[in-house]
Order: C-alpha cells, then sequence, then structure tokens
C-alpha cells in the first residue's frame, strides 16, 4: 500500500506527506508501518534500521522478491 492509499482510506488523498511524517515517527512494533511504500513503486525509509531493514522484512513477509 502506498502512502496515498494510506491518506485516502483516512479520508483525505492529497494528504500522503502527512501520512508520511506519521509513519516516520511510529515506534510501536503492533503497526506494520514498513509495510508503506511510494506511489512510484520506491521503498522509502524506515525509521527502525533504515531501507535494508525494510527491504529484509518486506522479503521475508514475501512482499518482494528475495
Amino acid at each position: 500500500m502506498t502512502y496515498q492509499e494510506v491518506a485516502a482510506r483516512a479520508g483525505n488523498r492529497r494528504a500522503a506527506r502527512a501520512v508520511g511524517n506519521i509513519v516516520a515517527s511510529n515506534f510501536n512494533k503492533s503497526i506494520p508501518c514498513h509495510r508503506v511504500i511510494r506511489s512510484d513503486g520506491g521503498i522509502g525509509n524506515y525509521n527502525r534500521g533504515g531501507t535494508s531493514v525494510k527491504i529484509k522484512l518486506l522479503k521475508r513477509e514475501g512482499a518482494l522478491e528475495k
């Protein structure tokens, strides 16, 4: 799911940047914020270890090819 899709589901499709800011400040491990990606297909950053950790998690979940 992209940041824009999350924003749309929250009721404001134009709030993708706000979603990014919220996700970036989330440290609650029960919220799978590593699953949110950029609209252009890019991975985006991850506040608990950076992009490499995000990629590893997505591969483990089968969301990316290994």
